[in-house]
């Protein structure tokens, strides 16, 4: 016969099942709570990394510049004219009597010959001037010496019948005695006059014969001008070197005063660098530099300092050696690094690309086991081209990333994978 259970086990059996079953999900919801979020995946291959070190960091500034000659001399146009032939090609050695081109202008030629022709005619009316001035002072110098003559006649009258007079009144009237008195004095009084002429017509002379001779000077100088112009037409090199450049075409209009050539003159080179303007600020004259041609590195020194801005760059300039290498070439294209400061016994590393000087980044520091990457909040110091100074938060030995993390700017650390 069946005997029945007791039905107290079985439920007990389930309530520890129970039980059991509700402090497992408790545990693991307690452990999901404390996990991490995965890290987002960097591939190790597309990141730049460096290691924080100690010691001395050299600041320079960089900035491209080009290479020119410290002797160079523009040729302009005296007057303006057409190109009719270039006689030579840049790079061809020339002396300063070399013609480099033939202008042509007919109105220069048809001002030198009107010129010519205005001072042909103030040199005859000097000439004429002087021809007329000079007959009337002989004609005035004749006129006193009449005039002085019938003087001295009417004075010896009036003496003789004075005389007279007084010894006898009876034999020289008293009006006819009054008579030649006045004739001698007028005639005194008109060689005064005539006189007085004649000195007056000699200073005129002069000047007229100056304002003319005046103007037939000024006339010649333009001559010599217009003569000058028209010689312009044929280009000389002026001095002696190799040409740089000529940017003119034959056919081609050049106004007065318009570029025709440049004339590199032999001599040194020099190195004009332009730097960014927020880098400048730390350059000196008698800085260091060092000149990249691409081919070979040539040690300057700095100058000469622009003191404008020019598109956001101060310019400067940097004196090389005499002896250069074969690279170094007027107008090649070149870059100057100026040694700005030596900084010893520093913390510094690679410059990021995301990281200004004196300025505070979140850097990305690898782990010890080189797998993850975690980000450090560290004060950046002093920069120089490649590098910067740690001011805190690294320490020599670190592995830190340089290069863009941007995209990670939401996590702060990131698994790197082989």
């Amino acid at each position: 016969m069946d005997i029945p259970r007791d039905p107290k086990p079985r439920k007990r059996k389930r309530a520890i099942q129970l039980s059991i079953a509700i402090g497992a999900i408790v545990l693991v919801t307690a452990g999901l709570r404390t996990l991490q979020p995965a890290a987002p995946s960097v591939d190790s291959a597309t990141v730049w990394t460096d290691t924080v070190a100690r010691g001395t960091m050299i600041r320079q500034v960089r900035g491209p510049g080009t290479l020119v000659p410290q002797q160079r001399r523009f040729i302009t146009a005296v007057t303006a004219g057409r190109v009719e032939k270039l006689n030579l090609l840049p790079g061809t050695e020339v002396e300063p009597t070399t013609s480099l081109m033939r202008l042509s202008n007919p109105d220069v030629e048809v001002q030198l010959l009107q010129s010519q022709q205005q001072l042909s005619n103030a040199t005859a009316t000097l000439i004429q001037l002087r021809s007329t001035l000079q007959t009337q002072v002989l004609t005035q110098q004749g006129l006193v010496a009449q005039t002085r003559t019938q003087h001295q006649q009417a004075q010896r009258e009036y003496e003789t019948n004075r005389a007279l007079h007084e010894r006898n009144p009876e034999l020289v009237a008293a009006n006819e005695l009054a008579r030649t008195r006045d004739a001698a004095e007028e005639l005194t009084t008109r060689l005064e006059i005539e006189t007085s002429r004649l000195q007056v017509f000699r200073e005129s002379i002069d000047e007229q014969v100056r304002a003319q001779e005046d103007q037939v000077e000024r006339l010649r100088s333009i001559v010599r001008f217009n003569q000058e112009r028209l010689a312009s037409l044929e280009v000389p090199a002026g001095v002696g070197g190799m040409v740089a450049d000529l940017p003119v075409e034959e056919g081609e209009w050049i106004q007065s005063g318009g570029t025709l050539a440049r004339i590199d003159q032999p001599g040194r080179l020099k190195a004009e660098i332009r730097i960014p303007q927020t880098q400048a600020q730390d350059i000196a004259v008698g800085q260091a530099a060092l000149i990249d041609t691409r081919n070979d590195t040539i040690q300057g020194t700095v100058t000469r300092i622009d003191p404008a801005v020019q598109n956001g760059t101060v310019t400067i300039d940097v004196t090389l050696p005499d002896e250069l290498p074969r690279s170094a070439r007027p107008d090649l294209s070149v870059d100057g690094n100026v040694i700005i400061d030596r900084l010893d016994d520093v913390v510094y590393m690679g410059r990021p690309a995301y990281g200004q000087a004196n300025s505070r980044v979140g850097i990305f520091v690898l782990t010890a086991d080189g797998t993850h990457a975690e980000r450090r909040n560290v004060q950046l110091g002093r920069s120089s081209v490649n590098e910067i100074e740690v001011v805190e938060g690294l320490s020599p030995g670190d592995i830190v990333i340089l290069s863009d993390m941007s995209a990670w700017d939401g996590h702060d650390r990131v698994r790197l994978r082989s």
